[in-house]
């Protein structure tokens, strides 16, 4: 039928939306305080990520779409899906080659996971991993992200004591 839509433009919405949706979860997620209708908002655009994302993309897509689910399920106490999508996505970035913002994303998003599970162990190791390779990242941009989530990831014991 030439009114439908070919494969290739049905995927360019997909990357478009998709993209969109993990931009508006992650902004949402970044928020220190949001409504009740921003939480909604924030766990449906970041499932919708996923989704897109699970249609176009590759193994990277997916597991950078679980450190968002990752987040978003840590911040609204949602313990075992945290640990699920924030394990999920740790394994992907610790046994592939990763860049060191992914890698410090994917510990704090863990020690958030681990925080909304009550694992102050689990937490205070991946607290203290993200901030060591957070120390390392050289790019203004890349430092900015990361401290626009880490900030509301709770402390740890040990990083209030230093603090």
């Amino acid at each position: 039928m030439a009114d439908q839509p070919s494969e290739d433009e049905v995927n360019l919405w997909r990357r478009r939306l998709g993209s969109g949706a993990n931009n508006r979860g992650w902004a949402l997620a970044e928020k220190s305080l949001r409504t009740p209708d921003e939480d909604a908002e924030m766990l449906h655009a970041a499932h919708a990520s996923k989704y897109l994302w699970s249609k176009i993309g590759t193994e990277r897509n997916f597991a950078l779409a679980d450190l968002l689910l990752g987040q978003v399920h840590a911040l609204l106490g949602h313990a075992k899906m945290a640990m699920e999508y924030s394990n999920r996505a740790l394994t992907y970035f610790t046994s592939h080659a990763s860049e060191p913002w992914e890698l410090a994303f994917a510990h704090a998003v863990q020690a958030n996971a681990a925080h909304a599970a009550d694992d102050a162990s689990l937490h205070r190791d991946s607290y203290a991993k993200a901030l060591e390779i957070a120390d390392t990242l050289t790019d203004p941009e890349d430092r900015k992200v990361f401290d626009a989530t880490f900030n509301v990831i709770p402390k740890s014991a040990s990083a209030r004591g230093a603090a």
